[in-house]
């Protein structure tokens, strides 16, 4: 009897870290993927300062750091985190088509493409450590412009590469 109640007790346990276990993975899974436009096709700016954007149409967005009103990809947990953005332009003789990637309110990096006429586009990529709550978005670079359409050339990507 003695040996059958550890026996229990031994898979209770198991059990309970089994559930605490696959609870904490799920945290982990964290990625998103986004286009600028939800519908149709279009252009953002060029407006005379920096510009937030958001990325409306949803692809993916496991984990749910991704805020469709807001654009800010917020970290749910410690890790490294890989970014990637493209931009596209419709060409134009005094706008370029560029965006920056902003951690916190600060700058860190930007995709850049001026061409006076025809499709054009830029992209960017980026590593970064986050800790939980730290938000990061892209905003319009000052005097520029966006292009997206259904073939959701503009978009905003990025997943947890592993915890810290």
């Amino acid at each position: 009897i003695d040996g059958e109640g550890k026996t229990e007790k031994s898979e209770h346990n198991f059990k309970t870290y089994l559930k605490w276990w696959i609870a904490q993975k799920s945290k982990m899974l964290v990625a998103f993927s986004a286009s600028l436009l939800a519908s149709g096709s279009g252009v953002i700016g060029p407006f005379n300062t920096q510009t937030p954007l958001v990325f409306r149409h949803i692809i993916t967005n496991i984990g749910n750091g991704y805020n469709l009103n807001t654009g800010f990809f917020t970290a749910p947990v410690n890790g490294a985190y890989h970014f990637e953005f493209y931009v596209a332009g419709s060409g134009h003789n005094s706008h370029p088509s560029a965006a920056v990637l902003v951690k916190n309110g600060g700058n860190v990096c930007t995709a850049y493409d001026h061409r006076p006429s025809n499709f054009g586009s830029a992209a960017h990529g980026v590593l970064l450590l986050l800790e939980v709550g730290d938000v990061v978005s892209l905003r319009l670079w000052t005097n520029s412009r966006m292009y997206d359409d259904p073939n959701h050339y503009s978009t905003f990507s990025g997943y947890l590469l592993f915890t810290m």
